[in-house]
């Protein structure tokens, strides 16, 4: 009985993600880490610590992707973050999120996102799935760092107000990540370079509606359905 339950379905389940998810727990353990350490050292600039969260959370879709983790189980880990954002937004779970003296969804809005992303593509395209979570995590986290620092110039869309520079290391930030994954994906053709391009600048067009949080949502569906579709109209031409 007990060589059954060994070899049954579930269990090699288990083991098969054991190794995999205990890595991706352990850089998640240690990002959150670093990021509360930042937190307490650099008291003065409490975005820098909740965009190293933001990139860095990002980054995990890449494991995920080399490990060949399953849609439901990066659907059920996104639900799980959606809990605790959500829990952090009304109590100060993880001071390191949610630190800028504002109010906002957008930890909530990126995990759904990333469930929805994984849900929509991950079974057959999970490069479309990559794309929208690392253009969000790269692009709108480079946006936020390159413009407090470096912002100079600045301009006004529906009363939000943005920089120059920060949209440019946005557009910057989403090109390289979209092409370079486009061009490990399909290769060095013109359609993974004009494809780039047009997703940079879509995302950071959305970018620039960031009231409450809602470019975490719009930022990385777009991308990558934006991102998908031209692929598929442009390799007709």
């Amino acid at each position: 009985m007990d060589n059954l339950e060994l070899s049954s379905p579930v269990w090699l389940t288990v083991k098969h993600l054991a190794c995999p998810l205990s890595l991706v727990f352990a850089y998640l353990v240690i990002l959150v880490t670093i990021a509360e350490v930042f937190s307490r050292l650099i008291t003065n600039d409490p975005e820098l610590t909740r965009k190293v969260v933001h990139i860095g959370s990002g980054n995990v879709i890449l494991l995920a992707w080399w490990f060949n983790i399953s849609t439901s189980v990066i659907v059920s880990a996104a639900i799980i973050a959606a809990a605790i954002a959500l829990a952090s937004y009304f109590t100060p779970i993880l001071p390191s999120i949610n630190s800028v003296g504002r109010k906002s969804l957008g930890t909530l809005f990126y995990a759904i996102s990333i469930g929805i992303l994984a849900a929509c593509f991950w079974s057959y395209s999970p490069q479309y799935t990559a794309i929208g979570i690392l253009v969000m995590a790269w692009g709108d986290g480079m946006a936020a760092i390159i413009g407090q620092r470096f912002g100079k110039h600045s301009y006004q869309v529906l009363k939000i107000t943005k920089s120059w520079e920060g949209s440019l290391a946005m557009a910057i930030a989403s090109f390289i990540v979209t092409n370079s994954i486009l061009l490990l994906v399909q290769g060095n053709i013109w359609q993974t370079w004009l494809t780039s391009l047009i997703v940079a600048i879509t995302a950071t067009s959305l970018e620039t509606f960031s009231k409450f949080g809602i470019d975490n949502l719009t930022v990385p569906l777009g991308s990558a359905m934006l991102c998908s579709y031209c692929i598929k109209v442009l390799s007709l031409s």
